[in-house]
């Protein structure tokens, strides 16, 4: 057997998987990528980010806050699922039109592919509130490496 070149953009390898049912997240190893964002270190000067992708990371941003509510046992579950169904169709817009410089899109996939692993492992078990506090820290870096002015770090995630 000889190694095969892959052709395909990681947009559209990642668009696939986060389109695809949870057995897609489970059989996948997403450590490899959660640590992308990780082996890059922040910009001197946040990344811009186009209208698509302002607004789709600003609807997990807030859909996440919400969350908080399900959290304090103020959201229902069907409520919560479908809020985080909310995430999945944001994730699956920015992995269709990502058109980000290599550094950057991996980046921003270092962040989207442990968040919807995360949003898998809820909608599997929506009682598992550690989920949703991993979906938090998949993407609190986000502000640190793109221009995101509405968004502010969370509290308490130091680097």
């Amino acid at each position: 057997m000889h190694p095969m070149k892959l052709s395909i953009p990681l947009c559209s390898v990642l668009a696939v998987l986060a389109l695809a049912p949870g057995a897609a997240f489970a059989q996948h190893d997403h450590a490899a990528h959660a640590h992308a964002a990780a082996a890059v270190p922040p910009p001197a000067q946040r990344w811009a980010a186009d209208a698509t992708l302002s607004a789709d990371m600003g609807q997990i941003h807030t859909v996440l806050e919400q969350l908080r509510h399900y959290e304090m046992g103020h959201m229902d579950t069907t409520l919560a699922l479908d809020r985080v169904g909310a995430i999945e169709e944001s994730a699956a817009d920015i992995f269709a039109k990502c058109k980000l410089a290599p550094g950057q899109d991996a980046v921003l996939h270092g962040m989207l592919v442990p968040l919807l692993a995360a949003v898998q492992k809820f909608k599997a078990d929506p009682a598992d509130m550690g989920q949703l506090a991993a979906m938090r820290a998949a993407v609190a870096d986000y502000p640190r490496y793109f221009e995101a002015p509405d968004w502010k770090p969370e509290a308490g995630h130091a680097h």
